[in-house]
């Protein structure tokens, strides 16, 4: 069996405005191996983003255990979160957040400047399909090249973990399919354990597993005996 990526145990997350109280997770069991792809399914508000951020480095739980390999979360200083995002994860919005005024390449190297040990920018927008688009400016790219290179920039560090919030949310269903190709290509070459937040049905297809959230919680989680391609998607 793969080695664990995540472990959460009774993960709560209560947001407080005031006298207003809301539960936003309440008491999450979660697990992911090294490699695995994870599609995260539920409506809005069943939590699915507090889950994302919290073992993303984002946010903090407010009760509950939630490990990344060996390192306790939780337990981390706001200097450890910031060192263990740098180092361990890789982010991609449904927003790209690109920098107009800078190019496809030097959008990836914003993070590789910063990273321990960085693949070229080149290799990666090459690992998305935009080995001809490096010198474009976002301007200059379609609403999915955009997207593919911020997964790029995401990957650009060797991250362990790829965290995706509705990834194609913004995208036509040609184009999203384009960006979960870009997705299963660096889960597979990268190794990189890749989580994927969605409100698409039919994306549960690329998956390994399959996990359903609703009102704070995992309602229920299946696996997938054999994946589709993303091509093979009817949307």
């Amino acid at each position: 069996m793969d080695p664990l990526i995540f472990e959460t145990r009774a993960l709560t997350k209560i947001y407080r405005t005031g006298a207003v109280e809301v539960q936003a997770l309440r008491g999450v069991d979660f697990q992911a191996s090294r490699g695995e792809f994870v599609v995260l399914l539920g409506p809005s508000g069943s939590g699915k983003s507090t889950f994302l951020n919290i073992i993303g480095g984002l946010d903090r739980a407010t009760s509950g255990d939630v490990r990344f390999t060996d390192h306790d979360l939780a337990a981390m200083a706001d200097r450890e979160l910031t060192l263990y995002r740098r180092d361990h994860v890789g982010f991609v919005f449904q927003f790209y957040n690109l920098v107009p005024s800078l190019t496809a390449r030097e959008n990836v190297q914003l993070v590789t400047e910063i990273a321990r040990s960085p693949m070229p920018a080149e290799e990666a927008l090459a690992i998305v399909g935009l080995a001809d688009r490096v010198d474009h400016f976002p301007a200059q790219l379609s609403g999915g090249e955009q997207q593919r290179v911020a997964i790029a920039r995401a990957i650009a560090k060797r991250p362990d973990v790829l965290l995706c919030d509705e990834p194609t949310g913004a995208l036509d269903s040609e184009t999203g399919v384009r960006v979960l190709e870009a997705l299963t290509r660096v889960n597979t070459d990268l190794g990189a354990t890749t989580l994927v937040i969605t409100h698409n049905a039919a994306i549960q297809e690329i998956a390994h597993r399959v996990v359903h959230f609703g009102d704070g919680r995992i309602v229920s989680t299946h696996t997938n005996a054999e994946r589709k391609p993303p091509s093979a998607i009817v949307w």
